[in-house]
């Protein structure tokens, strides 16, 4: 399978998935767009809020070149559309580290990425036993132990953006004799 992305109005992507289907029935080409669930504090109260983990992207997963380059006008014309990445000349799928992150998301978080259950080692430094935050350790830059939040860097077709990921601290765990952290 091929993954290629578009670029779409930010904060619209969901209105695009759905303007796009109901203007287009009869293609069938799954549209990913991943999310992230965090819990917002204020004034007392606890709000879920989703958002977007890669703002303004959507990616569309294909079997061949041809599925997508025939459907290259039906995107184009949807409103909300801005470009296939690298560019609208240049459709190409996504490969190599970038492929490798879309699908971090689309397979192991599913559509909404939840909460990660961590605890913090002997060194207080985190490990993560399972969630989105699963093989993402080195890309943490800070860790907000207060809001269960941590905020990693990511890169997608040579651009560097953070967002923040929600976790829950599990009990401490008993540190694995010769594991290294």
């Amino acid at each position: 399978m091929n993954f290629y992305a578009i670029q779409v109005k930010t904060r619209a992507e969901n209105r695009f998935i759905k303007l796009f289907r109901a203007m287009h029935p009869e293609i069938n080409l799954p549209i990913h767009f991943p999310q992230r669930r965090l819990d917002i504090r204020k004034g007392g109260q606890v709000k879920h809020s989703t958002s977007a983990i890669f703002p303004g992207y959507l990616f569309i997963e294909a079997s061949c070149d041809e599925e997508v380059l025939s459907h290259q006008w039906d995107f184009r014309r949807t409103e909300g559309f801005y470009r296939f990445l690298r560019s609208n000349q240049e459709i190409v799928p996504l490969a190599d580290s970038d492929l490798e992150l879309v699908l971090h998301f689309i397979n192991n978080a599913g559509q909404i990425a939840g909460r990660s259950r961590v605890y913090f080692n002997e060194n207080s430094r985190i490990v993560v036993v399972e969630g989105p935050l699963m093989g993402l350790e080195g890309r943490i830059i800070k860790v907000d132990k207060r809001k269960g939040r941590a905020k990693i860097n990511l890169d997608l077709y040579d651009d560097t953006f953070s967002i923040d990921l929600a976790f829950e601290v599990i009990g401490a765990l008993e540190p694995v004799k010769g594991a290294r952290y």
